[in-house]
């Protein structure tokens, strides 16, 4: 059995590729394809997750690989449903974006009683055999987001906004966020007045809660820490009801085009941008070399509760008005008369 180290090309991706097309490509006559991977995600109605599948999909057809792709509908029991669909389908691999982090352990299981490799894509599953962890540097996500906010408002009332309760990277973003914060909490100089989860990744649960927060506090918020640009949408909505989109400062991550509008209108402060191509490709190539029997090692470990899972983990960048142009624009993630000629973007 071979083995396959992916750090050097994972690196070079990182720093070279930008995104993918965010509808999908019409098919090509090529080859037939040698193996059949399954790729699971929770949701794609979300621009992020339409680009992560585009583009894996196109990776895996340059390696002669049939992709079949089942969307859970942020529902876990479906989720597992279509994994055991896929697994009698014969996929030799399953790539998983899990929509409950301890739950999607169910679907390990039965992959591995049929000894169907799993990797966990973006989100880690929790507690369970698997094979790789393909993602972003979670921790060091949130630690962007509370560091920006905190170098602009370095005291007064901060609001968190947490992503969905059952994903394992809504966790880790607060970890990072708090490891920032936390030295400002106990000097006094920020004080956390409302710490609220979004079920889903939802903007409508953000923009309840920060409706709420915005009346505990009459209107005195310095910061909101959303965890990603859907629930900093939700934020700004509220935030614009009381005339305050601009003066409170928002985080957010993704760089969804809506959120990236809203930096240049200056309602959104800032966002993350990871750069999903050489996350997709890479997960598509290491689908690939698993079900071809090699072993795909990581760049590092990342602990599950059960084992020290292989990891590749890429790092995201902070974004906001004064350097879009420079980053999402440039790698063509968004087209400049996006970003630039769409006026004041709705939230």
């Amino acid at each position: 059995m071979r083995t396959r180290t992916l750090a050097m090309l994972f690196v070079c991706f990182s720093l070279a590729c930008g995104g993918g097309s965010s509808s999908p490509r019409p098919a090509q006559q090529g080859p037939p394809a040698r193996v059949k991977i399954g790729l699971l995600m929770d949701d794609v109605a979300q621009e992020r997750w339409q680009r992560d599948r585009d583009i894996f999909i196109a990776r895996a057809k340059e390696l002669r690989a049939e992709t079949v792709v089942r969307a859970a509908d942020n529902d876990q029991a479906k989720q597992l449903q279509q994994a055991e669909e896929l697994l009698k389908e014969g996929v030799k691999v399953l790539v998983v974006v899990p929509h409950d982090a301890e739950k999607a352990a169910a679907i390990v299981e039965i992959a591995k009683k049929q000894n169907v490799p799993v990797i966990s894509y973006d989100r880690l599953i929790r507690n369970a055999d698997v094979d790789l962890y393909v993602s972003f540097d979670n921790v060091k996500v949130g630690e962007m987001q509370a560091r920006y906010l905190l170098d602009r408002a370095p005291r007064g009332n901060y609001l968190l906004i947490g992503g969905a309760p059952t994903d394992n990277n809504a966790k880790l973003l607060r970890e990072g966020q708090m490891k920032v914060l936390e030295p400002a909490i106990k000097r006094g100089d920020v004080k956390i007045v409302g710490d609220y989860w979004a079920d889903n990744w939802e903007a409508a649960p953000a923009e309840q809660h920060t409706e709420a927060t915005l009346k505990k506090v009459r209107n005195n918020l310095a910061a909101v820490v959303a965890s990603n640009d859907v629930t900093a949408g939700g934020v700004v909505r509220a935030l614009q009801k009381h005339n305050l989109a601009g003066k409170v400062l928002v985080s957010g991550q993704d760089a969804e085009l809506p959120a990236v509008q809203r930096l240049v209108a200056g309602t959104q402060a800032m966002t993350v941008y990871k750069r999903i191509t050489p996350l997709a490709r890479t997960a598509a190539r290491s689908a690939v070399d698993l079900a071809d029997g090699d072993k795909v090692d990581g760049t590092s470990t990342v602990n599950n509760g059960r084992k020290d899972v292989p990891a590749l983990l890429l790092d995201g960048m902070p974004v906001d008005k004064e350097n879009v142009e420079q980053t999402v624009v440039a790698d063509g993630f968004h087209k400049k008369e996006e970003v630039f000629g769409a006026g004041t973007p709705k939230p």
